[in-house]
This record gives structure tokens, C-alpha cells and sequence, in this order.
């Protein structure tokens, strides 16, 4: 018979399922996996089917030696995360986050026209990007998963295909910000597989 510890469909996860909430650095993050999100949280909302990443990539060195065909000795020497997705939602926190800051303001149509209403949106300047807190939620039945990352930056540039017989996307790509006195990522569920003694 197999050993069930190894071969468990039940630790299959399909995520039937996914989440992204955005907030100003410092939010209180969310104590468990299934509380509702704290105040100051919001959603981005609909995003598209299958661009949600979560990367995780270490980089390491290697020592070789004469001796051997194999290194001697590896070692970490950064990390590195990311989160990626493609947001299908067009509005002001949105554009905020994809671009890494900016501004919205209101302002006069030309022409002055009474009770209608038209907004400017100019990106951050250099030395101007502000850094997010960033939370994906995923669910697949009772199980769910949640990757806190504390502090997020937009660090790369933003392609936007306007094509007519497609909906553009606006692509969300945060690099994880961290330090040695708090996790720079970390990940809360409830699922019982967790459980060291599984």
C-alpha cells in the first residue's frame, strides 16, 4: 500500500480561487488566513485568468576546487521576489499602483462644460515611486493560502497593448523590499498539511 504521508491528492492545490489586496506600507496585515482583510485594504479587483505569479529567486555562488568536478561549497549571496499579474480594472488606485505612485487630479474641460468632470493621472518622477503592502490570497474548497509581503515597488516599465478586439490590461510587476529585522514575505493558510506534525 502506499504511504499515504506521500501520496496524498488531497495536498493537490487548484486555485480555484485568487486574490490581490493592495495598502499603504504599515497596514496591519491580516493575522490569519481566512479573517477578513483589515481596514485599509483593498482589491484590485478582476484580474486575467492566468498572470498571477508569485517568483521567489535566490542567486548563489560557487567555490571550485581542483579536486573535485562538483563545487566545494555553495553559498547564497542575495534573494529576490516578485509579484506579476495583469489587472483588467482601470481606475485611479490601480493606475497608482501599476505606474509605482503618481497623481490624480481634477480639472476643468475645456470650455468649462457644468457638472461634468474629467481627471489627470501623471505618473512619479524619478526618486517619487512609493512602495506598497501586497497580499495574495489564493483558495482552492477550505483551504486557504495567503502571501503577506509587507513592503512592495514597482520596478519595471509598463507595456499597455491597445488592441480593439481585446481588453487592455494594465500590468502589475512589485519587486518584495525587505530588511533583516522582519520577513521581507511570508506565507499563512490553514491548511492542515502545513502542520509539522503531517
Amino acid at each position: 500500500m502506499a504511504d499515504a504521508a506521500i501520496t496524498n491528492a488531497t495536498q493537490i492545490v487548484v486555485p480555484a480561487r485568487t486574490r490581490l489586496w493592495l495598502a499603504p506600507v504599515g497596514t496591519a496585515a491580516p493575522t490569519d488566513a481566512t479573517v477578513a482583510m483589515p481596514a485599509g485594504w483593498y482589491s484590485v479587483g478582476l484580474t486575467t485568468e492566468d498572470s498571477l505569479k508569485f517568483n521567489e529567486e535566490p542567486q548563489f555562488e560557487q567555490v571550485k576546487s581542483a579536486q573535485t568536478d562538483f563545487p566545494s561549497r555553495t553559498f547564497q549571496t542575495s534573494d529576490s521576489a516578485t509579484i506579476e499579474v495583469d489587472l483588467q480594472q482601470w481606475n485611479a488606485k490601480n493606475f497608482k499602483a501599476v505606474f509605482g505612485g503618481g497623481a490624480i487630479s481634477e480639472i476643468t474641460p475645456e470650455g468649462g462644460a457644468t457638472g461634468v468632470k474629467h481627471y489627470k493621472f501623471a505618473p512619479p518622477r524619478i526618486g517619487g515611486r512609493s512602495e506598497i503592502a501586497a497580499v495574495i490570497e489564493v483558495v482552492d474548497g477550505p483551504k486557504t493560502y495567503r502571501y503577506i509581503v509587507p513592503r512592495a515597488m514597482q520596478m519595471e516599465g509598463v507595456q499597455t497593448d491597445l488592441q480593439k478586439a481585446k481588453e487592455s490590461v494594465l500590468p502589475l510587476r512589485l519587486a518584495v523590499q525587505g530588511g533583516d529585522d522582519a520577513d521581507a514575505w511570508y506565507l499563512i493558510t490553514n491548511d492542515p498539511a502545513f502542520s509539522e506534525a503531517a
